[in-house]
């Protein structure tokens, strides 16, 4: 079975872990990627991870970072000449690049299924209300990250064939706990993501200076919101606790998490975005890492038991669990342990890549 995979996710090396593990499971994988993907936190150019288990082709992309409006021009004819035997876009359905895919699909009797993480019940304008309702008539499978995504679609009208399964998985040959413990001071705090509003990392410094005792702050990343937060940090004075490490290839993310006693995803809810998975946190906890997230979105759906939650935009609720892992080393371990557990359970990179392949063979003997 020969699928093409259409994703500007994948852009990203440790991502590409999924397609190696698809490739392995008897799949003959193609993977369509942009030379480079532009969104809020800057460019991301493509990289490439060796591997013999599937085909990476980079195609040129129109409107680069536009979410809606991105599209491959030349999509048809790559796909004419790869003559797949199903069609993953990975992708939305209200994107003009799923529309491109599904159109092409249609056209050669070729089975195709698109990917949702929108939480949200949004409505679009035309004409991406009318991709939407293309890609919920024409396709033949759907993929919903989350439980609120599948309730999202099935309310906006989708009523074909859906699993539910997270896309996001870790490799654990990549991430995992290293082989020296954490030295016990200072208390290392980390966040790693977008330099953004939503991010909610104001509320994080607040929480930071109410702590007591020694604490550092380790932050991967770059986004609009750096030069406002470091004169947030002046004035809370906690600058000298700070490190700002920039941007980080994927490569150098288990080191950064190796150094931590906890991550935080403080991300705060806005009208028209919630938390829709926060990858950064199965990548932490796969190497031991306990994780703290507000519940916006589905970060308390990712760390479950796992984690300890407090309600967004609250620091002072943020800053007692910082302080209770602060003060103990057996809840760390207690959570460190546990977070490793769940990863295994439910965000294995072979896990999700095999309930993919079951939902390829289910769709080619519809």
């Amino acid at each position: 079975m020969h699928v093409v995979m259409v994703s500007k996710a994948l852009v990203v090396d440790s991502y590409q872990h999924l397609a190696v593990e698809i490739g392995r499971r008897g799949v003959e994988l193609t993977v369509l990627c942009p030379p480079s993907w532009q969104d809020s936190r800057g460019r991301h150019p493509l990289a490439r991870l060796p591997s013999p288990d599937f085909q990476l082709q980079a195609i040129p992309i129109r409107w680069n970072g536009h979410y809606h409006l991105y599209h491959y021009p030349d999509l048809g004819r790559q796909l004419g000449a790869l003559q797949p035997d199903l069609l993953h876009m990975d992708e939305e359905p209200y994107n003009l690049a799923t529309f491109q895919g599904l159109r092409w699909a249609q056209r050669h009797g070729v089975p195709a299924m698109w990917v949702t993480w929108q939480n949200l019940a949004r409505r679009y304008p035309p004409p991406f209300r009318w991709f939407e309702r293309y890609a919920y008539r024409t396709v033949n499978h759907a993929l919903a990250c989350t439980r609120e995504a599948e309730q999202v679609v099935r309310s906006k009208g989708y009523q074909g064939a859906l699993t539910v399964t997270p896309l996001m998985g870790v490799d654990a040959g990549w991430f995992s706990p290293g082989a020296e413990p954490v030295a016990p001071i200072p208390f290392a705090i980390g966040y790693a993501g977008g330099l953004l509003p939503e991010k909610g990392l104001d509320i994080l410094f607040q929480a930071c200076a109410a702590l007591s005792g020694e604490w550092r702050l380790h932050i991967a990343g770059g986004g609009q919101e750096e030069n406002r937060l470091r004169r947030l940090a002046e004035e809370l004075d906690i600058t000298n606790s700070l490190q700002w490490w920039g941007r980080q290839s994927s490569r150098a993310m288990p080191e950064f998490y190796r150094r931590l006693h906890v991550l935080v995803l403080p991300s705060r809810t806005r009208p028209n975005w919630k938390e829709q998975f926060g990858r950064v946190l199965i990548e932490a906890m796969a190497c031991g890492v306990p994780a703290v997230v507000s519940d916006s979105g589905a970060c308390q759906q990712v760390v479950g038991s796992a984690g300890l939650v407090y309600p967004e935009a609250d620091p002072m609720a943020l800053a007692r669990h910082l302080q209770s892992l602060h003060d103990s080393a057996s809840l760390r371990q207690e959570l460190g342990q546990s977070a490793l557990q769940r990863v295994q359970d439910c965000f294995d990179m072979e896990t999700v890549a095999t309930r993919i392949v079951d939902v390829y063979r289910q769709m080619r003997t519809a």
